[in-house]
This record gives structure tokens, sequence and C-alpha cells, in this order.
């Protein structure tokens, strides 16, 4: 009895080889015809499952080859309720920021024969729920998403999915499921600490809509209450409409010195944001760190090759994508990673604060 012995008799003679649809991709049928054997076995040779001998295996394999032959992987998530597709939805690709984000997570799923799908949702949360109702019909095996903040629908649909979700870059809340990032309120406090250990006591902000970037609202929140422990406040703020950007940066910090020339230390919601306030000190002959001290939040290549390293806090984003996909794998094949994990930041004291 050979390993094919459980298809019924004949089921791998070889059909007449089927005239391919005009226009339509090759099909399942075809395959099977050039190979000589039924649609089960091919299928079973794509599931790589067992009961197919090695001789029959090759044969469908250089049948696939040969007609190039690409499997319907929707049809098959329709029939076993998942696919090998795991959401991704992030906030924005206007930076690095989340490229490296997704560069940890696609280097873990990749080699386990899992594919990343992409959202962007612009800091707007109604479009992010309306994304994860979209991608629903897709029966992925996964979601990790940017941020502890959604709607009460995406949080009600990512919980009826029924599937892993990580949450990642923030641990400053409670998690649907799994959160994978670092603590943005220390960030800010952290880099508070900075200023007043340097002496700097007229402090202001320059950032976006903190309603949309509710990641610096937490970061400013630290930044505010490390002042208010030491019986200080912040002095002035501009905040910005449009996405975080050197230009928007530059422009900021012209604008909030021209209402509050006295301040000696600016905290920035990014480092985009603090490289074009450089910029505009270099331009209007401001002493940094001497008559104003700059600081951002990233750690940004831009940042170190600057005339002036830029003091900021440095996010693991590469390792919250890795450790969040890893963490999601993990639930998929019945383990339980920790529902939290602070993968910290690392404080750049550089040399313009």
């Amino acid at each position: 009895m050979t390993e094919d012995s459980t298809l019924p008799p004949h089921a791998d003679e070889a059909p007449a080889l089927p005239a391919p649809a005009e226009g339509g991709a090759v099909t399942l049928e075809e395959v099977a015809a050039l190979a000589g054997v039924s649609t089960m076995t091919v299928s079973r040779v794509l599931r790589d499952q067992a009961h197919v001998t090695a001789k029959t295996r090759d044969k469908v394999k250089a049948a696939i080859a040969e007609l190039g032959y690409v499997p319907n992987r929707l049809a098959g998530a329709l029939a076993s309720a998942r696919t090998r597709l795991i959401v991704v939805i992030v906030p924005s690709l206007g930076n690095i920021v989340f490229p490296d984000v997704l560069r940890g997570i696609n280097a873990a799923l990749e080699p386990r024969g899992f594919q990343a799908v992409m959202g962007i949702s612009d800091y707007d949360l109604d479009k992010e729920e309306r994304l994860i109702e979209t991608m629903m019909s897709w029966r992925p095996s996964g979601w990790i998403l940017a941020g502890l903040e959604h709607t009460p629908r995406a949080r009600q649909l990512l919980k009826a999915s029924r599937c892993p979700v990580v949450e990642v870059m923030d641990v400053d809340g409670e998690p649907i499921d799994m959160a994978v990032g670092l603590s943005h309120r220390a960030a800010g406090a952290r880099m508070a600490a900075h200023f007043l250990a340097q002496g700097r006591r007229r402090l202001g902000y320059v950032g976006g809509d903190l309603g949309r970037d509710l990641r610096a609202a937490k970061r400013l929140q630290g930044f505010e209450q490390a002042l208010q422990a030491q019986g200080l406040s912040l002095c002035a703020r501009e905040l910005a409409g449009g996405a975080s950007s050197l230009r928007l940066g530059r422009g900021s910090l012209q604008r909030l010195l021209a209402a509050h020339p006295g301040l000696d230390g600016v905290y920035f919601s990014n480092d985009d944001m603090a490289m074009g306030g450089l910029m505009h000190c270099l331009h209007a002959g401001i002493a940094v760190p001497g008559q104003l001290a700059l600081a951002g939040f990233n750690g940004l290549e831009i940042g170190e090759v600057a005339p002036q390293r830029l003091s900021t806090v440095g996010s693991p984003r590469y390792e919250i994508g890795q450790v969040a996909a890893q963490h999601l794998l993990q639930r998929l094949e019945g383990g339980q990673p920790p529902a939290v994990t602070d993968l910290g930041f690392e404080f750049i004291a550089g040399e313009t604060a």
C-alpha cells in the first residue's frame, strides 16, 4: 500500500488537460491534469500534508512551476476561517519610525510563512475603525496596531475576531490582549529631568495635534508632571496642525519664540520637529544650547548626524515590531507571552540641551 492509497481508485489517472480560461489564472485542475494526479493530491502537496509519495510530490511541484500556478489563499481561508495574513495598522509612514517597526514585524513573520498586510490610519481613530472593519473580511490570523487607544467599536471588532491582538509603541494603559512598547510618560519625565539638571526653568513645547498624536500627548503629560514636582510649569506651547516635519518644526519654533522670547529651553514632540527648530536657530543666530536648549523624541539618524547631535530619547522601534510579531506567533501556537512588554528607551544627552 502506498502513501496515496487513501485516494479512490483511478483518482490519480491523468484526465485530459483542460483549456485555460482566456485571460484567467492557472487553476488547480490544470495543475492536477499536467501532473497526472487528482486535485485532492495537489491540495495535499500545497498544504505540505502527509500521504503523498515523494515521486508524486515532485510531479506536482514540477507542474506548479511549469504552469506558474499561485494558490488562492483567500479561498483556502474561507474554508479554514483563517489566512496567514497579519494585519498591521500604523498611523503614518511619513518618517522612519513606523517603517522601522514594520521591518521588525516582517523579520519575525516572513520566516514563518506569514505576510503583513498594512493599513495607514493617519492618526485618525475613526479611519482606523474603518480599516479594521474592512480587513476583517480577509480573515487575518492576528492584528498589530499602533497605540492603546481605539474607538469602542474598533475594540469590539478586534475582540470579536478571536485572534491575537498586539498593540505596539505604548505601555501606558490597558491592552486589549498584548502590548509591546515603552512608557511615553516616563520618556517625557526623563527629558524634563535633563532640562532641569541643566538649569533650564523657562520651558516651552512645540508639537502637533495632541488629540490625534496620543503618544506625544502622553510624553508631554510626563514632562509637565516632572516640572510640577519641582514647582514649575510650561511657560508656553505651540501646537501646529498637519503632519510633523522639519518645515513645521522650524516655523513653529519661530512663532513660539516671537511670542515668548524669554524661553531657555523647548521640548519638541519628536526629532523631525526638533531638527526643524535647530535649523531655525542656526538661521536666526540663536546659540544652542547656550541661549536655547532643544530636545526631541525617537532617536532618528538625522539627529545623530546633525552639526550638533540632537538631545533626544531613542525608541527601540525595530525591536518593538519584532517582539510584537514573535508574541503574536507564540499565541497562535498556543503559548502565553506576557500581556505587557516594556522594552524601555535610551536617553541620548546629545549636544543641544
